[in-house]
Order: C-alpha cells, then sequence, then structure tokens
C-alpha cells in the first residue's frame, strides 16, 4: 500500500482551516467577552492588558493558526504548480538516472483537483516525447515515468529494436556503446542511440543481447503509448497497455539533485540538468 501525501495534505489544510476558523467566528469572542466580564466582575476597569491573559489562543488553535497558511501553500503549489519525485528504477536510462529528484510540471496537461484528480481546466496537450509522470493503470497509487512515444490514433509498431509510428521508421544514430556508473552500472555494454522523434531528439539504450518481442498496437482515443528510454529494460506500454488521459500527472522538466547510494553519493554534474 503507497502512503497518499496529497491526501494527507488536504486533511492537515481542511482540519487546521477549521480550528482556526471556528475559533476566529465562534471560540475567540466568546473567550473575550467571557474575559472582559471576568475583569469587570472583579472591581477592575477592562483595559486590553487585563484581558489579553484571559483571551490567549489554546495551544491547538495556536498550533492550527501557525500550520494552516504553510500546509495550504505547500498544497497548491504541489497539487496545481510542480511537484517532486525520485527516480527509483533505470528504465529511463540515460535520460534519468536511479537517484534522480526531478521536478513535475503539474499544470502543463491541465489542472487538476487533488485526491480526485478531476481536470477542472484544460490547458495543453501531451506532445509526442513529452517525459510524463502518470499513474500506473494496473494500480493508480504508484507513479511511474516513461516518455510518449504514440499519441490517440497512432498505429504504432516496434520490429527488430526500432520504433514505427504510423508506418514510418523512426530515425536512430549509434553514438557509441554506454558506459554506466553507480546503480546503473549494469547497463555498460548497452548500445548508445540517438532517436529522432519529432523534435524531440533523445538518447536510448538498446541491448542487442537482449531479445525483445515485436509488437504492433493501435492507440484507443483518449490514451497515451509509452516507453522507457532502457528499452530492454522497461515495463511499459509494451506489456500493460495505454495510459488514459485522467492518469497523467505532469511532465518532467528538471533535475535539481541526484544521490545515488550505489555510486559515489551526490552527483553535482546533474543537478539542474534540464530533462529532454
Amino acid at each position: 500500500m503507497n502512503f497518499d501525501f496529497s491526501a494527507l495534505l488536504v486533511f492537515l489544510t481542511f482540519l487546521t482551516g477549521a480550528i482556526w476558523g471556528l475559533d476566529v467566528f465562534i471560540f475567540a469572542p466568546k473567550r473575550r467577552e467571557k474575559a472582559t466580564d471576568s475583569v469587570r466582575g472583579s472591581g477592575h476597569s477592562a483595559h486590553q492588558g487585563d484581558t489579553s491573559e484571559w483571551a490567549k489562543e489554546p495551544k491547538i488553535v495556536e498550533y492550527a493558526h501557525s500550520f494552516f497558511p504553510v500546509i495550504l501553500i505547500v498544497l497548491i503549489l504541489r497539487s496545481f504548480i510542480v511537484e517532486p519525485f525520485r527516480i527509483p528504477s533505470n528504465s529511463m536510462m540515460p535520460t534519468l538516472l536511479t537517484g534522480d529528484f526531478i521536478l513535475v510540471n503539474k499544470f502543463t496537461y491541465g489542472i487538476r483537483l487533488p485526491v480526485l484528480n478531476t481536470k477542472i481546466i484544460g490547458v495543453s496537450e501531451p506532445e509526442r516525447g513529452d517525459v510524463a509522470v502518470f499513474r500506473y493503470p494496473k494500480d493508480p497509487s504508484v507513479d511511474y515515468i516513461k516518455r510518449i512515444v504514440g499519441l490517440p490514433g497512432d498505429k504504432i509498431s516496434y520490429k527488430n529494436k526500432q520504433l514505427y509510428i504510423n508506418n514510418v521508421l523512426i530515425k536512430q544514430d549509434f553514438k557509441g556503446i554506454y558506459e554506466g556508473v553507480g546503480s546503473g552500472m549494469m547497463m555498460t555494454g548497452a548500445n548508445l542511440i540517438t532517436e529522432h522523434l519529432d523534435n524531440a531528439d533523445h538518447d536510448i539504450l538498446v541491448n542487442s543481447r537482449r531479445l525483445m518481442r515485436d509488437m504492433n498496437f493501435e492507440i484507443p482515443k483518449g490514451r497515451y503509448f509509452v516507453m522507457g528510454d532502457n528499452r530492454d529494460n522497461s515495463n511499459d506500454s509494451r506489456f500493460w497497455g495505454t495510459v488514459p488521459e485522467a492518469n497523467l500527472v505532469g511532465k518532467a522538466f528538471l533535475i535539481w539533485m541526484n544521490w545515488d547510494s550505489a555510486g559515489e553519493g551526490l552527483a553535482w554534474n546533474r543537478v539542474g540538468s534540464q530533462i529532454k
């Protein structure tokens, strides 16, 4: 079972906001009134200094008052603007490495309500070549990241480890032999290839020694075909089908840190790298 941080943020925002709001409009006026009556009943004039101690906020209200705006800002940023993710596997090598911490644009594919994931405002449509985060169709509680290679209505073929879109072979250029580091060391010896996918040139890895079945697929309306850049080590649309538009989370655009415990720790050369 995966932890739903969005649901927790919504709950905490509602809880702290409700406590603060109830105090402002209901309990605080009653405390002030009671404090004033108590001071007057003691025979003293009701000065501001006399009533302040009586009308002091309870600790729970003080905490809610302090945390509500912070939690609300985090919820808005994470739900509608940008969300951080960590790459846990090698399926997107060489574009993304294990241990990359990335930022994902949450409004590129439309603004959605947190938890419910219902789109309320359309912004733009996914493009071929986008590196997208989405909720895994087989288990929506799990986030996946892959490259969108097929759009609704496209005919996708994968033959002899080459990609065809609408019966057109996608051009590839051999760059050399890949040398992996850290957790990606196992990919050393794979072919490093530049794939020209529309206007989104990107590098992929192909293991010539590993068998991969050929396939043909026509993408239904409202769905997208995704593949990992590490073509022979990726669990993607070739095996479980397409991604519904409703499952899209956002477009990955920046690596802000890399920490690979199997390597040399912090990789400074990846900090600030754009994702293409």
